[in-house]
């Protein structure tokens, strides 16, 4: 039974796979929302000219706004027919795509570092500032009132603003005794509070600052089990290990991220004594491929017609597609195994889906190829013709793939 890729490999796979949806969503949001802009652009013209017309200037309005209308909507069916093109143009290249790229994985930049966050509360690791000392002002002093004014009853004035002067001495002097006498009291509460408040920071200090610790020590202990998977894998690698070659040619068909509209999966296995990996490409389905050959606005109707494709149309691009698959996969592993350790790939490429004679879900092979080394790395794949290819190969092909008419691999020798 084929082996699936393993955690590496899927963890790079995942954020290929999530990097190109995420473009294909991008592109597709842009559009929709570029079309939206233009048709309440238009209805807002309109609208707002209709509302200032007379009777006659808002027929004319009217047709305009049918028309700006009719307009918006013949966009809407070039941003369909863009993105098809823009699909099978993905689909009609899948083999191109990786021609320029090298498929060798160094393993050492799938090393990682420890990065650790910033101790979120460094605030607490300055001491509370103790309370300052209270200090007493000096007691008050009597005020001696002014000699008073006038030709009579001086005297009687004078000691009236006196007894006044003594009674309010004597209110702020009793005051300011009951301040003096309660300064150690609450210089005594004021430190009293600031050591409890002071131990309250340490000991959420040293609580914050454990589970802070604690977390990098995880991070760092995962980072450092990671590291060691790497290291294993490459010291693996270099012997030749099954389990090793199998988690790198994982890794790197993970790297070789497929179009939205046309993911490829592969399982794979490798045989130590010959040398061979047995490898299994998995298709979509053809009723997950859009058979549009085009889009029309039906005025009519208002609505958005399809054109089919023709039913060879079709076949072709879908037999194309699996075609460049097979190259594709053999092309990429061969030329990421630096080290020559697969000396050939035995392929079968197919859907995974309901077998059209039992009605079960099942592999349904399409193509299949056998490959010595030697034999493929010797093509300049850029010049031919992917049937061809395969056909030199000696390869097993389906005549009509998209009615999933099966091949038997069992006839399939290397070449």
């Amino acid at each position: 039974m084929a082996q699936r890729r393993g955690f590496l490999a899927e963890l790079q796979h995942q954020q290929r796979l999530s990097e190109a949806r995420a473009n294909a969503a991008r592109r597709a949001n842009a559009a929709a929302h570029a079309q939206a802009l233009r048709a309440q652009a238009a209805a807002n013209r309109a609208a707002a000219a209709a509302s200032r017309a007379s009777e006659a200037e808002r027929k004319r309005m009217e047709r305009e706004a049918q028309a700006a209308y009719v307009e918006s909507r013949l966009a809407e069916v070039e941003e369909l027919n863009d993105d098809l093109a823009h699909e099978y143009e993905e689909i009609d290249s899948l083999l191109s795509a990786t021609l320029d790229v090298d498929d060798w994985v160094d393993l050492e930049n799938l090393k990682q570092r420890v990065e650790h966050p910033p101790f979120p509360r460094r605030d607490l690791e300055n001491p509370i500032p103790a309370p300052p000392r209270l200090q007493v002002p000096p007691p008050p002093l009597l005020r001696q009132p002014e000699a008073p004014s006038g030709l009579f009853g001086k005297r009687k004035k004078y000691e009236d603003a006196l007894r006044k002067a003594q009674f309010e001495h004597q209110q702020e002097w009793h005051q300011w005794a009951s301040y003096r006498d309660s300064v150690p009291a609450r210089q005594a509460e004021a430190e009293r509070q600031h050591r409890s408040a002071e131990q309250r920071r340490i000991e959420t200090l040293r609580t914050l600052r454990t589970k802070y610790e604690s977390e990098c020590q995880l991070r760092e202990k995962d980072i450092a089990e990671h590291n060691a998977e790497i290291d294993a894998l490459i010291a693996g690698l270099g012997y030749g290990a099954v389990d090793a070659v199998q988690e790198y040619v994982g890794i790197v068909l993970a790297n070789s991220v497929y179009p939205p509209s046309f993911e490829v999966e592969h399982e794979a296995r490798f045989d130590p004594a010959t040398s061979e990996l047995a490898l299994t490409a998995i298709v979509p389905a053809p009723e997950s491929i859009r058979t549009v050959k085009s889009y029309r606005y039906v005025r009519a109707s208002d609505e958005i017609a399809e054109t089919q494709s023709s039913k060879k149309d079709v076949n072709d691009r879908y037999a194309s597609a699996i075609h460049q698959v097979a190259l594709r996969s053999l092309h990429e592993i061969f030329e990421a195994d630096r080290r020559g350790i697969i000396q050939a790939i035995s392929l079968q490429v197919g859907p995974r889906t309901k077998d059209p004679a039992t009605g079960r879900q099942m592999f349904l092979p399409l193509v299949a190829v056998t490959s010595a080394r030697e034999t493929f790395m010797d093509f300049d794949l850029g010049g031919v013709v992917p049937s061809a290819t395969l056909q030199h190969l000696g390869a097993a092909v389906s005549k009509n793939p998209f009615s999933l008419v099966t091949i038997d691999p069992a006839g399939v020798r290397r070449s």
